[in-house]
This record gives C-alpha cells, sequence and structure tokens, in this order.
C-alpha cells in the first residue's frame, strides 16, 4: 500500500495526507459505480444537471478558504492567483450550467418524413447524446481551474457523463478537498455517489485509462505524460477518444515597426507573461521574434534588464524544476544560442529564476523545445522574408501572437497567414496567457499542443464528450424530450430551417 505525502515546494516541508494511492480493485469499484450513475444523470434533464453544476460551484466556493490554504502550500502559487483560481472554476461551472439549459449544444436536428427530390424519405431526428463515464486527469499547473473541479470535470458534467478524477500528484489534499465539495453537491441533489469519483496513484491513472467502462479521456500535461496514456487508449480492443493538451510553444512576433513604437512597453508586458505563475502556463510565450536592427536590440536588452531584475519563485515541484534547468541549459548550449539573462542557481531545489536565450533564425531547429518555467527564446530575423520561413518552422500551438502597427498592415495580414495553420488562437498586440472562459473560446491548437480539432476551455469543450445519434421513425413517446414535435424549449433545425 503506497501512503502518498505532500510537499510544499516554496519550504521543501513534507506533509502526510492519510491518503493512499487507489488500487486497481478500487479503480473497478470507482468506475463501476460511475456507470452506475448514468440512468440518474439522464433522469436528471437539462435543468437539473444545470442545477447540479451550479451545486457545485457553491460548494466550492464555500470551501474557498481551505482550498486556498491548502493549494498554496502544495503548489507554491500565491494567494491571489489562486482567489482567481476559485472565482474562475465556480463561473465556468455556472456557464456550463447557462449552457445546458440553453441547449443548443445538444445540435438538435428534424427532418419530417415526405417526398424528397430523391423519392419518399423517412423522419429522422438527430441530437448529441452523452458518452458514459470519463475519466479526467488533473493538470499540475492549475490544482482547481484544471484539476478535480476544472473544466473536463464541468464540460462533461454539462453532457450528462459521470467522472472520475485522477488526482495530481502535486497536490493530493488539494485535489481531496475539491472531490469532497463536489461529493458534497452530488448528495445535495440525492444522486449515485458514482457522478463523481476520485483515484489516486499512477498506477490507478493507468487502470483508469484502460478500463472497458471508461468512454473518454480528459489530460492536460507533457507530452510524454500525453503519450503515454495515448499508447494506453490506442492498445485498448475499443479505443476511445483521448483529449490531450500537451505542449506549447506560443511564438510572438515583433514587427520592425512595432519595435520601434512601443518597445518599453512590449517588453514589459512579455516579461509579466513569461514570469506570470513561475512561467507554468500552458499559453506562456516561449519563442519571441524580434528584428534585427537597432530598435529590437533595444527590446532585447529592455526585455532581459527586466527578467534579470526578477525574483525567483518556486515551482509546482522539483521535477519540473529540475526539467525547467536541464531543458534550459540545452538550449543554451545548442549552436548559435546566447543567453541574455542566465537563470541563477537557487538553494532550494524547487525554486528557479528567469532566463532568456538570444539566436538567430538559422539556429531555430535548434531550439523548438518548450521550456516549462520563467524563460523565453528570443529568435532575431532580418526581414520579412525570413521571418516568414522562420515561422513556417514552428510546431503547432497553442497560441500565436502578432504585435504590429496600423500602417503595417500588409505585413500583418502576411504573418496571419504565416500563423494561423500552427496556432489554435491569434492574439494582436496582447499576450496570449490568461485565457477567457466563453462561448466563443477555443483552447487547442495542432500538435503536439493537442491531439485533437476541440477546445478544452468554454462552451464548447462539452462537445468532446457528447455523439450524434439518430432516431428514424420513432415513436413520440420513445423520442427524448428535444426531440419531439411539440418541445419548444431548445434550438432547433426543423426541416432544413433553424428555430430558435
Amino acid at each position: 500500500m503506497t501512503v502518498l505525502s505532500s510537499r510544499n515546494p516554496a519550504t521543501g516541508e513534507e506533509t502526510p495526507t492519510g491518503l493512499r494511492a487507489t488500487t486497481t480493485e478500487e479503480v473497478d469499484r470507482v468506475v463501476t459505480e460511475a456507470q452506475a450513475a448514468v440512468p440518474a444523470l439522464t433522469a436528471l434533464g437539462r435543468e437539473g444537471r444545470a442545477r447540479l453544476l451550479e451545486a457545485m460551484a457553491d460548494r466550492l466556493e464555500e470551501s474557498r478558504a481551505r482550498l486556498v490554504e491548502s493549494a498554496m502550500s502544495e503548489t507554491g502559487l500565491p494567494r491571489p492567483r489562486l482567489e482567481g483560481e476559485v472565482g474562475r472554476t465556480s463561473f465556468q461551472l455556472r456557464l456550463f450550467a447557462e449552457a445546458v439549459r440553453e441547449g443548443s449544444f445538444l445540435e438538435a436536428a428534424i427532418d419530417h418524413a415526405g417526398q424528397t427530390p430523391l423519392g419518399p424519405a423517412p423522419d429522422v431526428r438527430r441530437m448529441l447524446v452523452p458518452l458514459g463515464p470519463v475519466a479526467v486527469f488533473g493538470a499540475s499547473n492549475f490544482p482547481l481551474a484544471f484539476s478535480v473541479p476544472g473544466g473536463d470535470t464541468a464540460s462533461a458534467v454539462a453532457a450528462g457523463c459521470p467522472v472520475v478524477v485522477k488526482a495530481h500528484e502535486s497536490h493530493p489534499l488539494t485535489s481531496q478537498l475539491a472531490f469532497d465539495a463536489l461529493r458534497a453537491a452530488v448528495e445535495d441533489l440525492g444522486l449515485p455517489p458514482g457522478t463523481v469519483g476520485l483515484v489516486h496513484g499512477r498506477e490507478a491513472g493507468a487502470d483508469l485509462v484502460v478500463h472497458p467502462l471508461i468512454r473518454a479521456v480528459g489530460f492536460t500535461g507533457s507530452p510524454a505524460g500525453g503519450r503515454a496514456l495515448l499508447d494506453l487508449v490506442n492498445a485498448r480492443p475499443d479505443p476511445i477518444p483521448f483529449y490531450g493538451e500537451l505542449g506549447s510553444l506560443n511564438p510572438l512576433v515583433v514587427t520592425p515597426g512595432a519595435a520601434v513604437a512601443r518597445s518599453a512597453a512590449i517588453a514589459e508586458g512579455l516579461a509579466a507573461s513569461i514570469t506570470g505563475s513561475a512561467g507554468q502556463l500552458c499559453t506562456k510565450p516561449g519563442l519571441v521574434f524580434v528584428s534585427a536592427g537597432e530598435a529590437g536590440d533595444v527590446l532585447v536588452d529592455e526585455l532581459a534588464a527586466i527578467l534579470a531584475g526578477s525574483v525567483a519563485q518556486p515551482l509546482l515541484n522539483v521535477g519540473i524544476a529540475d526539467s525547467y534547468r536541464e531543458i534550459l541549459v540545452r538550449l543554451a548550449t545548442a549552436p548559435g544560442v546566447t543567453a541574455a539573462v542566465t537563470a541563477q542557481e537557487q538553494s532550494e531545489p524547487a525554486w528557479a529564476a528567469a532566463g532568456l536565450l538570444v539566436t538567430g533564425s538559422a539556429g531555430l531547429p535548434e531550439i523548438l523545445e518548450e521550456c516549462f518555467g520563467p524563460a523565453a527564446v528570443v529568435v532575431r530575423y532580418a526581414n520579412e522574408a525570413d521571418l516568414v520561413a522562420a515561422l513556417r518552422q514552428v510546431p503547432g500551438s497553442l497560441t500565436a501572437s502578432i504585435h504590429s502597427e496600423t500602417d503595417e498592415s500588409v505585413l500583418t495580414r502576411r504573418l496571419v497567414e504565416a500563423v494561423a495553420p500552427i496556432a489554435g488562437r491569434l492574439v494582436f498586440n496582447g499576450f496570449p496567457t490568461g485565457v477567457r472562459v466563453s462561448w466563443a473560446q477555443h483552447h487547442g491548437g495542432p500538435w503536439p499542443s493537442t491531439n485533437t480539432l476541440h477546445t478544452s476551455v468554454g462552451v464548447t469543450a462539452v462537445r468532446r464528450f457528447l455523439r450524434p445519434m439518430v432516431w428514424q421513425d420513432a415513436p413520440q413517446e420513445l423520442l427524448p424530450e428535444e426531440l419531439r414535435d411539440e418541445h419548444t424549449g431548445t434550438p432547433r433545425r426543423v426541416d432544413g430551417t433553424l428555430h430558435t
């Protein structure tokens, strides 16, 4: 029996948790309970699921003080950031409740029987239905918003799927507290306990992914971890959807005009985006393209001065800190790379200082590796052709950002054409860190940033945990409420016409 411990990355202090790794037999029990909860979630209907999501938000808000204190001690993240995470997490639960009530996510469509140009046609009615129990892997860098009660859990519950979360090893106590809040909400509505479940330990995570009753997996983490889980999924007798958010360089381009017009402001914003949350954000701009010449020199010097004067911060755990230092050294020793800011060694193993590397576009292939922590690589480009050629070598990312001036519209359009194929979100004259939770958001991108076309943030994240189903010539009483003739509470396309 493996007993779990919790370590404060800021102090190195270890705390006993009273928790232990979940055994294979226990994983089976938890997943079986999740499957048993499917009928109750179905019977809830959309209004009931909306109330469940709101009850979860209420319970998390009630547990705010304990959650923040626990997360501070397990992640080293500052109180304001974690307070914001509680607010973000409860907000997204309530946003999904609104979406469930509104109903357009079902994509309901009705084609009545009748004559068509191809002859007589049957009555066909289509909508999206829940997949079944979903496995969610909590992320290290968001102990709330991408962990036990995070967006994957919220969107799966909104879809009508029971959820089993694999707690992250870096914050087991916070995971347990968050789970207790969600389970209390389930009990408030008299639902089966299997509506939400929790398992601990790496072996439990592997058992979860291969369990035959699990119908989809949501994962946020490293490319290596994602590949390992994807291999398990593909080895199943029945491969299931695996939605992985993995690694991202998030290129940011500063045009010559922008460097001349506002180098100080861009340098300040970049430094904040690189070092915010100790650089442990999936949208951190890790690759910054700056023009050669005096204006670019000024911007790079200003950025280096800010980063050199920034304070060291604790990373989420010693393993992440070790990886940060190893990758930074590897990048710094690549041909043509110089260190504008050297990340100074820290006495505490989980602490790390900011770093900044500089190279020319010719050295780009050697430095296309994510460095998870407060560091970035600046690539100096000679001209537009050099810049566009370099951007076409960048692997898929969650975001791409362009800082340009209004009189550079032709250049900006060409840059958009270059980066659009490699990014899921384009940011103009801003910075990619900070992901709005909304209907229009997309948090995804081409491989290796994700392995999916879907988003993990915002309302359409629910689409990952639904599948299409058609009823042909079905009696009215056997149809879902949303597909019956008399129903008016859901946007639907009827005989080709959208009814809202």
